[in-house]
C-alpha cells in the first residue's frame, strides 16, 4: 500500500487526504495547529460559503493564468456539492454561492473530520514540519516531535493571510528549500489604505458603488457592490475584489488610485442633468440639504466642501463650475492607495510557488518526483464567493488522487 503524508490540515490539506486514503493510501496528515481547519470556521462569516455555481476562469487569477482553470475543471462546482452531500452536508444556493443548510461553517469541518476518521487517516497536530527530505526509497519528513517516512508527499501548508488560523507561510520556505521559485507574496482580498484625513469623517458609512484601481495612470480593474468607508481608507466585497491589483502594483513601487463612483446607473453626463433637475425642483434648498435623501449626510457634506460650495448657498443659486464638480465628487471620487492592511486582516494571497513549475494535470512537482502541491500554496487566488474554497477542493481532490496511484 502506498504511503502518502500531506502536510497542512486546512481546506486542501484534509481534501487531499481524504482523496488519496480513498484511493487507497495509507495516509498521514500533519497540522502545526492544535486541530484541523481552523480557518474554515470563518469562511463566509461563519457559514462557509463553499463554492459557487457562477464559474469562469476569471474567477481565479495566477502568474500562469490557464493553470487554476484546468484544475477546477477536473472536480468542478458541482463535484463539490455531491461530494458534500455524500459527506452528509445538504448545501443551499444563494444567487449562486452555495452554503451548508445549516449555515454553519463547523457543519463543513466537521463533516470533513467525520471522513478522515471514517477513512483511518492519522491525524498528528501540533507537528511543525522542518523539512522534507526525497529519498531514492521515498521522503523522509523531519519535524520538531519525530521524522516520519513517505512515498509521497502532498504539501498543502496555505499562504501567510489569517496567520493566526495557521497560516505562517513556513511552507513557502519548505518549497524553496526543494528548488521551487516563489512568486511575491502578498495580501490580497483585503481592505486598501488610502491618503485623506477626510476618511474619519466618513468613517463607517456603507454606500453602493464602483471601485476602479488605477495603477501609473492605467485601470487595473473594477467591481461593483457595496463599499465600506474606513477612517484608514476603503473596505467591502467590491474593494477586495480588486485588491489584488493595487497589492502588486504597490509591490512594483507604481502609484496607485482608488476611483470610486457611487453612482454608477449613471454616466456623468446623466448625473450632471439629474443635479440639474433636482437643484431645480427645489431651489430653496440649502447646499447642507441639497443631497440629503440621496446620498449619506456624511458623504453629502464633504462633496459639498469639497466642491467648494458654501452649506447656506440656495440651490437655485448653485453655477454650473459648482455642479460640475459635485458631480466629478460623487461620480469619479479619487483617494491614492498607500498600502493594504497586513496578511493578518487579508482572506487569501497573491502570489505563491510558481505554477510552471508544477504538472499542470496532476500537481505534481516538475523538479522532485512524488511531490505533490495543492491550495493556497500555489500561485493561484480566486475572487470572493466560494472560490478560493473551490480551488483548495479541486487542487486537494487531484493531488491526493494522483499521489495515491501507483506508478
Amino acid at each position: 500500500m502506498r504511503t502518502v503524508a500531506v502536510i497542512g490540515a486546512g481546506a486542501s490539506g484534509m481534501m487531499a487526504a481524504i482523496s488519496a486514503a480513498s484511493s487507497g493510501a495509507s495516509v498521514t496528515l500533519l497540522e502545526h495547529k492544535d486541530r484541523a481547519g481552523k480557518k474554515i470556521l470563518s469562511t463566509g462569516n461563519g457559514r462557509c460559503n463553499f463554492t459557487n455555481i457562477q464559474q469562469e476562469p476569471i474567477c481565479y487569477h495566477s502568474e500562469n493564468p490557464l493553470f487554476p482553470w484546468g484544475i477546477v475543471g477536473k472536480f468542478n462546482a458541482r463535484d463539490a456539492i455531491s461530494f458534500f452531500l455524500q459527506l452528509g452536508v445538504y448545501s443551499k444556493n444563494r444567487n449562486g454561492y452555495i452554503y451548508p443548510n445549516s449555515d454553519q461553517a463547523s457543519a463543513v469541518l466537521d463533516a470533513l473530520r467525520m471522513e478522515l476518521r471514517r477513512l483511518n487517516v492519522n491525524l498528528c497536530t501540533g507537528v511543525h514540519c522542518r523539512e522534507i527530505l526525497p529519498g531514492k526509497k521515498g521522503f523522509r519528513i523531519r519535524t520538531d516531535k519525530e521524522t516520519y517516512r513517505a512515498d509521497r508527499v502532498i504539501l498543502c501548508a496555505g499562504s501567510k493571510a489569517a496567520p493566526s488560523s495557521g497560516s505562517d507561510g513556513s511552507g513557502y520556505d519548505l518549497a524553496k528549500t526543494l528548488g521551487h521559485r516563489i512568486i511575491p507574496v502578498l495580501p490580497a482580498l483585503v481592505q486598501l489604505r488610502c491618503d485623506g484625513s477626510f476618511f474619519k469623517q466618513i468613517a463607517g458609512v456603507r454606500a453602493n458603488g464602483t471601485v476602479s484601481v488605477f495603477a501609473d495612470g492605467e485601470c487595473l480593474a473594477r467591481d461593483t457592490g457595496e463599499i465600506q468607508l474606513t477612517n484608514y481608507g476603503i473596505s467591502g466585497i467590491p474593494v477586495f475584489q480588486v485588491s489584488r491589483y493595487a497589492s502588486r502594483a504597490l509591490y512594483e513601487k507604481k502609484e496607485v488610485e482608488a476611483v470610486l463612483d457611487f453612482m454608477p446607473d449613471f454616466t456623468d453626463e446623466q448625473m450632471l442633468v439629474f443635479l440639474k433637475a433636482r437643484a431645480a425642483a427645489r431651489p430653496d434648498k440649502t447646499g447642507e440639504e441639497f443631497l440629503i435623501g440621496l446620498f449619506h449626510k456624511k458623504l453629502s457634506d464633504l462633496w459639498i466642501r469639497l466642491s467648494g460650495i458654501r452649506r447656506d448657498s440656495r440651490a437655485g443659486a448653485l453655477s454650473d463650475t459648482e455642479l460640475v464638480s459635485l458631480c466629478s465628487q460623487i461620480k469619479n471620487f479619487r483617494v491614492t492607495v498607500t498600502g493594504t492592511n497586513s496578511f493578518d486582516q487579508a482572506q487569501v494571497c497573491c502570489g505563491g510557488i510558481d505554477t510552471s513549475e508544477v504538472n499542470p494535470e496532476t500537481l505534481e512537482s516538475l523538479y522532485i518526483p512524488g511531490l505533490y502541491f495543492a491550495g493556497e500554496i500555489l500561485d493561484v487566488d480566486g475572487m470572493c464567493g466560494g472560490y478560493n474554497l473551490q480551488w483548495a477542493w479541486a487542487s486537494g481532490r487531484i493531488a491526493g488522487e494522483c499521489a495515491a496511484v501507483e506508478k
